[in-house]
């Protein structure tokens, strides 16, 4: 689409996606190359360092500064990506969840998942039942919350500020090709990752000796190929535990996007998508 646009009007590409944030996956997160941005803007793309995590409310709060800078400039920003949550973060806002007391944050992120699960079913029993009772990170942040504010987190995402989604004119386009043919697009293109640069991609992040914790070490494939670096698994089996996981992450990537977005946004759900008939406004301009 902004190739297709550039030819009319200037436009910059805004990456949407949780994995190309970070410098350091370039590979693994299939980031654009030059030649695919074939002179094309392309911003928030390697942005970030993986020794520091890129939240939702941390990208959204850059992305807004991209689009208020290409709209104070007249370029047409374009989304690219398909990280929901960010997405959602950045079009209805975020709950504004008072600061962690860090004592607190300190006492709940030691404790053993079990155990943490057990305080928040006594502190937020609604909270507790929705979630996976191995869900490390989520049952920490809701008993850091309930902790540390006196109140449960759904109290405060029943509130959101700072969306943007009422103040600009949204062209949505949510893609869905067919699953089977998407598959197989995932798993040639993570034996193509093998091949082009992956295993020392993760080989650096492995010499960085970076906490486990980080978003960074457990990117899609990143994993997969530490365990063969560290002699868990041959490579074989990292290919194939690539695939899968990229397939799974796919899954449910469709699966949240067909359900979540919005009903009235367009859905292509076919492999030749004619953006002339979804854009159609924006081309005439």
């Amino acid at each position: 689409m902004a190739l297709a646009l550039a030819l009319r009007r200037p436009c910059v590409v805004i990456n949407a996606d949780s994995a190309q944030v970070y410098r350091d996956l370039k590979v693994l997160s299939a980031r654009p190359t030059e030649a695919d941005m074939r002179g094309v803007e392309h911003r928030l793309f390697g942005e970030w360092d993986g020794a520091e995590p890129c939240s939702a409310a941390d990208w959204a709060a850059r992305a807004k500064r991209e689009i208020e800078d290409a709209q104070l400039a007249g370029v047409l920003p374009i989304l690219v990506g398909g990280t929901g949550l960010y997405i959602r973060t950045l079009l209805d806002g975020i709950a504004p969840v008072p600061a962690i007391d860090a004592d607190v944050r300190q006492t709940v992120r030691s404790l053993p998942v079990a155990a943490a699960y057990t305080a928040l079913r006594a502190e937020d029993p609604e909270r507790a039942a929705a979630l996976n009772e191995g869900d490390t990170t989520r049952i920490a942040r809701a008993l850091e919350v309930v902790r540390s504010t006196g109140k449960p987190l759904r109290h405060w995402q029943a509130q959101h500020i700072g969306g943007i989604g009422d103040a600009v004119d949204l062209h949505p386009l949510v893609l869905l090709p067919p699953r089977a043919a998407l598959y197989a697009r995932c798993d040639a293109r993570f034996a193509r990752m093998l091949d082009s640069g992956a295993v020392e991609e993760v080989e650096a992040l492995l010499a960085r000796d970076l906490s486990p914790s980080l978003p960074v070490l457990r990117a899609i494939g990143v994993p997969e190929v530490a365990g063969y670096l560290l002699g868990k698994w041959s490579r074989d089996e990292a290919l194939a535990l690539g695939q899968q996981a990229t397939r799974n992450y796919a899954k449910r990537q469709y699966t949240w996007f067909r359900r979540q977005s919005p009903p009235e946004w367009p859905r292509c759900e076919s492999d030749d998508c004619d953006i002339n008939v979804y854009f159609e406004r924006l081309f005439a301009i």
